[in-house]
């Protein structure tokens, strides 16, 4: 994967496979300390004990269709190619978090990419879950709330065409505000 969003979007896309409700996304740029922090949790089903000792090994995948999963051994090589590191926790019935964290001025750490996209892809796709993006550089903080949204919205749905295209500007525009390094 080429992009830190592609990465985000297939474990975003796991947690809702694990009938997460709410996901939220955590990004810090830290160029003081040379820090490109990302979090992602939610309140799925969580991965059972056994499971979560193994989960980065391509060949642990809860999938029936197949018997590999890259995803999540791919997020770790990409945070280890920076000098970085990927931790998971979680607990069944509760959910799971994904933590990954690159050195911001690596060589190797890949670029955000199309993060408005990715999380406009995943609420028109599931409009009835609730996403919280938080973007904080040293510059300022950028919040999204689906749940704001939907409320402001009053009854139209986050997959309606002009919606989508509105909180994809949105977003972008957000972004490029708090000097974010997509």
């Amino acid at each position: 994967m080429k992009e830190l969003s592609q990465h985000i979007l297939d474990i975003m896309h796991n947690s809702l496979s694990a009938k997460a409700t709410e996901l939220k996304l955590d990004i810090t740029e830290n160029k003081q300390e040379d820090s490109y922090f990302i979090r992602i949790a939610d309140n799925g089903k969580g991965i059972p004990p056994e499971m979560l000792e193994t989960v980065v090994d391509p060949y642990t995948t809860s999938r029936k269709s197949r018997k590999v999963g890259m995803g999540l051994p791919l997020f770790r090589m990409s945070a280890e190619q920076t000098n970085g590191y990927l931790n998971i926790r979680s607990k069944t019935g509760e959910g799971t978090v994904v933590e990954a964290l690159f050195i911001h001025s690596h060589i190797d750490r890949p670029p955000l990419g199309d993060i408005a996209g990715t999380l406009v892809l995943l609420m028109a796709s599931f409009p009835d879950n609730d996403f919280i993006y938080t973007h904080q550089t040293d510059k300022r903080t950028f919040i999204f709330d689906s749940r704001e949204i939907k409320k402001e919205l009053d009854g139209v749905p986050l997959n309606n065409a002009s919606v989508i295209h509105f909180l994809k500007d949105m977003i972008n525009e957000n972004l490029k505000e708090i000097d974010a390094d997509v």
